[in-house]
């Protein structure tokens, strides 16, 4: 690959890689708390050691919850069902200290007004771009897609030797421009057992989840394909690495394309902005995009505890700004409400299942019906944006 080429790479985990499991616990227990309770206060959190999980957190809810039972009917769906893949959950240990949400905490978000206080402090980032057509980067998106493919080839017994933990990376080359010019290379590593060869292995990945998954167009001549380069990894799971929740923050997001403020998303409620106010400012970035006002577009918010506006807001949009950028940032703040209770409110929610987000990335899922990833308000910001040139054009004549 020549040196006119800038090459980004992202990653992503199947939902059996540990980190992930873990991911699902919490927002499992999180969806189950606001079944019962939309108004729930959850900050739960898991880990996953060998044969043994942690469930641990703050609760103010309502909602009676058998979090062990919960916990076990996750791990047995992602498919550890056996302590030859690295853990049963019909039958590993399960230990839980969920106490009440701090009532310092408390106080700051629960408002007599009505209004909600942010949950915490810190700054939040929402990205979108045109690389491809749910507006997301194409590395994070090709190694999403493959991981699914992955879990979804094994759950089908196309591929039955697979087990449950893998994980994808793709690196995409950019020319000076923004343009994708296709794909430099591959790595997919995936659980297994110990009976198959790894030549079985690495056709069978490159053929049915590789090539299969990823248009032909797209592989540049000289990519590079690395499947399991190890040669083996049987041992996988939380048998072969600790699971913790919140410690993919970046599969979860951009595939550091992006930035990312810190904060984790899963087995928190949405009074915690690092998860509201991260899919508000995906929601507002992609909709910027779809307007057409730009190629790219970040949004960053930042809140402090217990205040229920943000205490910034500010867009990026890499030089690649159509209009003035003073336009887009003023009907940006016109057409979205980036309060912590507007947040819940356009966005719906206490009504989302969370667990469905918990794998293969919050953000970019045509598969599944996000509020967060419709685009319903680029017309109205096209419409608010035309009215402002028309001004602007109106002032500087009449200054003339």
């Amino acid at each position: 690959m020549g040196n006119d080429y800038i090459l980004l790479t992202s990653e992503s985990v199947t939902e059996g890689h540990p980190d992930k499991m873990c991911d699902m616990i919490s927002d499992a227990l999180l969806d189950a708390y606001l079944l019962g309770d939309p108004n729930s206060h959850v900050a739960v959190e898991t880990m996953a050691s060998e044969d043994m999980v942690f469930i641990a957190g703050e609760v103010t809810s309502t909602s009676q919850i058998d979090v062990v039972r919960k916990a076990r009917e996750v791990i047995c769906e992602i498919g550890y069902d056996s302590k030859d893949k690295g853990m049963d959950g019909r039958s590993c240990k399960i230990l839980t200290n969920i106490g009440l949400q701090s009532p310092d905490i408390a106080q700051g978000v629960n408002r007599d007004n009505g209004e909600i206080g942010a949950g915490d402090q810190g700054m939040m980032y929402g990205y979108a771009c045109d690389d491809t057509p749910e507006y997301m980067p194409l590395s994070i998106a090709l190694a999403h897609r493959l991981c699914r493919k992955l879990t979804r080839v094994r759950k089908e017994g196309r591929i039955p030797y697979l087990y449950p933990d893998g994980k994808s990376q793709v690196t995409v080359a950019y020319d000076e421009d923004g343009n994708v010019k296709g794909i430099t290379a591959i790595v997919v590593s995936t659980q297994h057992s110990a009976d198959v060869s790894i030549e079985t292995l690495r056709k069978d990945i490159e053929e049915i989840v590789i090539r299969e998954e990823i248009p032909a167009d797209l592989f540049l001549p000289d990519v590079k394909i690395h499947i399991n380069p190890t040669g083996r990894f049987v041992v996988g799971g939380p048998e072969g690495d600790v699971g913790l929740t919140g410690r993919k923050i970046i599969v979860d997001t951009y595939g550091g394309i992006a930035r990312h403020g810190g904060g984790a998303f899963s087995g928190k409620d949405p009074t915690k902005v690092d998860r509201s106010a991260a899919y508000m400012a995906r929601y507002a970035a992609k909709n910027i995009v779809a307007a057409g006002f730009c190629r790219k577009c970040e949004v960053n918010l930042a809140y402090a505890i217990g205040v229920p506006q943000p205490v910034s807001i500010k867009i990026d949009t890499f030089g690649t700004e159509e209009i003035p950028k003073s336009i887009i940032e003023t009907v940006v703040g016109e057409v979205f409400d980036f309060s912590v209770a507007g947040i819940i409110r356009t966005l719906s929610l206490t009504n989302v299942t969370y667990k469905n987000v918990a794998s293969y990335g919050h953000f970019g899922r045509d598969d599944l019906n996000l509020p967060w990833e419709r685009i319903d308000k680029a017309e109205e910001l096209q419409d608010k944006a035309t009215v402002r040139l028309v001004e602007e054009i109106l002032q500087r004549r009449n200054r003339k």
